[in-house]
Parts: structure tokens; sequence; C-alpha cells
């Protein structure tokens, strides 16, 4: 087993970087390394752990965006955020209980490496939206600055949105400076129960279209919803669909009453109040029903118009469960192991009908042996290759992290 580096100075990450690049010695990046099981294995012998950089380094309430260095765990964020009911409303995955750890592992470096946003993506946007400014060290032994502590202040490329969700792959996390946004007064959830796939998606599709301002859309079939915690769900008899609406009581009142309206006559209606909603959604954002186990865990992205034949098709061909986020563009899929085929059939179908998929959780060696991120159509390929080549020309930072041989 390689050496531990860890630095606590953003000059130490630096000298360490160098020395690997001079040295050809590849590394291991990681922060809380509660997500290192995601992708595929690194080939390093030594790792680069950026744990002791750690804590928040200006917090702004009122100018909405807070600094912090990229080993500061996410829950200390999160507790300070609370403090002034303020949020980090992309509602960042706690991965590590899926991937087979402990909850609550999570950094913001890691996080925004990852480019991990829950189901209040659809409403706020991905991780990289908000993300202001960091600071990095490249495979060069090179620190670089981009970005700042406002919106719409780049000139020239935007790095920022190029490093989220590189996997640390093109360069080591100094610094970030991302945008916060106040926290809802309020939030209930509505659940109409005992739909079909195709039928469920349609209604998140007419949610997401109306004017009531939907945050979360998310549809579990039987199977999945009686595996909840949260009772309302548990208990439903049938399959929930469920759609979230925040923000001041009056107006939530108002919409879901609306909202109401429009779906009774699609199945029964049932409202999950607030304690138990924020249960709810935490157990979609955290792929809780797939926590445990030995299936294999597959994240698919597609048109909502296809992910109910698309996920009928994998289920039925797998043996495999599945429920939806994203308004139904997203399946989580969870199989059963040792399914060699999975990848094959996964991508096949969807190169028939657009999207892609990412192999959140597997044993290491099918790790290595299946393209775990969407594979590159060629152009794609070659120019990941000549970023990473302008980066991290000597391999150092990853190496083999997303796609072999980068």
């Amino acid at each position: 087993m390689g050496d531990i580096l860890k630095p606590d100075t953003a000059d130490h990450v630096v000298e360490a970087v160098r020395w690997a690049a001079a040295e050809e010695v590849p590394l291991e990046v990681v922060a809380g390394a509660s997500k290192r099981a995601l992708g595929r294995p690194v080939q390093a012998e030594h790792t680069l752990d950026l744990s002791g950089l750690s804590g928040i380094t200006l917090y702004e309430p009122e100018e909405l965006v807070l600094s912090a260095l990229p080993g500061t765990p996410l829950s200390e964020i999160g507790e300070a955020l609370a403090k002034h009911r303020q949020m980090l409303a992309f509602e960042p995955s706690d991965l590590g209980p899926v991937l087979g750890g402990p909850a609550g592992g999570g950094t913001l470096g890691g996080t925004i490496a990852a480019n991990l946003a829950g189901p209040r993506r659809i409403k706020a946007g991905a991780a990289r939206d908000h993300v202001l400014g960091l600071s990095a060290a490249s495979g060069r032994g090179e620190m670089f600055k981009t970005g700042g502590r406002v919106v719409k202040n780049v000139t020239g490329y935007d790095l920022c949105k190029l490093m989220t969700g590189s996997f640390g792959t093109l360069g080591a996390i100094t610094a970030l400076t991302v945008k916060v946004l106040p926290a809802p007064e309020t939030q209930l959830t509505l659940a109409v129960i005992g739909l079909d796939d195709a039928t469920a998606i349609r209604v998140l599709t007419d949610a997401l279209s109306s004017p009531y301002e939907v945050s979360g859309a998310a549809h579990m079939p039987v199977g999945i919803a009686g595996q909840s915690a949260v009772s309302s769900v548990r208990d439903a008899g049938g399959s929930v669909t469920v759609i979230r609406l925040e923000g001041f009581g009056p107006s939530v009142d108002y919409r879901a009453a609306r909202l109401s309206q429009t779906f009774g006559a699609t199945g029964h209606v049932v409202t999950v109040a607030a304690e138990e909603s924020d249960a709810l959604w935490r157990e979609i954002r955290d792929v809780r029903p797939f926590v445990g186990g030995d299936r294999m865990v597959w994240k698919i992205s597609a048109p909502p118009g296809s992910c109910a034949g698309i996920a009928g098709r994998l289920v039925a061909d797998l043996d495999a469960e599945a429920f939806f986020d994203w308004g139904g563009g997203l399946i989580w899929l969870g199989c059963r192991p040792g399914n060699d085929g999975a990848a094959e059939t996964i991508r096949h179908l969807l190169s028939e009908s657009g999207g892609h998929a990412t192999l959140v959780r597997a044993a290491e060696p099918v790790r290595a042996a299946v393209p775990v991120f969407q594979p590159q159509a060629r152009p794609l390929a070659d120019l990941t290759r000549r970023i990473k080549d302008s980066f991290d020309p000597r391999r150092v930072l990853n190496p083999g992290r997303m796609y072999a041989g980068v």
C-alpha cells in the first residue's frame, strides 16, 4: 500500500502534485473518501488526502455566498446555513450508504468534483450551476483560480463548470465558493396512489409544466414504495407518485389545492406533511431503496417520455427494480449482480432512445471491466483526452477514474 499524503495548506497540495509529476507517480485524490467506490478503480498507489483542508473561510448570508475548503463536511456547511435559514439549493446527495459507507461523510469538494445534485435539480439546476469560483492545483503542479464571489464574473473559459464533475482528474481543488439560497418556510408533498409508470410520468410532466413551482417530482413503483420508512408511503398499498411544493405557507397551500384538483381524476391524492415530506425526499435524494444488498446500481438519464418503456424493459430483462426522479427523466435501477451483459443491454437500449447511464455501485472488478461512465463518441473522447493533456499531461491525478487511459 502506498503513502497517504495529507497536506494542510494549498501550498502543500501544490508541492505534493509537483513531486508526483516529477516522479511520474500517480495519486488518488480524495477529500472525505465517501465516494471512493464511485467510478473506475483509480490506477494509483499513493493517495492525496485533502481532508486536512477543512473549514468555512467566508460566509456572508446577506450576499448569499459561502467559501470553504474542499474537505469541509457538508454537515458542517448545512449547520452553518441552517442558522440563517439558508441552503445549498441543488440538494446534494449523500451516496455514502448506497456505496457501502456511513451517512454524512460527504464533503463540499467531493460533491462538486462529482457534480452531485438531488431532486431539486429540476428547479435549481445542477451543482455546477452553483459554483461561483474555485482554486485548484493542476497535474502540472501549478495553482490556478477561476471565477470569484459573484454571479456573471467569468471572462474567457468557465473552468468552474469544467472542473465540476471531473472527479478530480483535472485538478486537486483547494478552495471553493458557492452561492446559497434562502431555505423554504415550509414544504408538503402531494402523493398520487396507484399509477402505472407511464401515467405517473405524464402526471409529473404536467405538474412541472404547470405554474405551481414544483421543486420535486418522483415516482416509486409499489415494490419501492413498500420499502419506505415514511409510513404514509409505505402503507399506501400501491405505487406512489410524489410532487413537492415549497415556499411560504399560504402559497404552498394554494398550489397544493390546485394541483390536487388537477390530478384528483387520475388517482387517489393524499398529502404528506412537512416532517414526513422532508424524510421522503431524503430517501429519494440518497437512493435509500438500494442501500444494502449486492445489487448493481445504475443512474440512467433519458427523455422522460421514453423512461417508462426503458425501465419496463430493463426491469424485465435484468431482474431489476427501478424508481424515477427528476420528473421521470432519471431512472435509478438496481439489478442483480453477476449479470455481465447489463451494461451492454442498458446502453444498447439508450442508443435507440437517447440518454446516458452511469454505473454507481458494483464490485471493483466489474467497475474495472465495464465502462462506468457513458462511452464517448470518438470526437468527444479526443476532446476529453486533449483537455486531460492540458491539465495533467503526466496522468498523476486520479488516472483512469472516469475513462481508461485518462
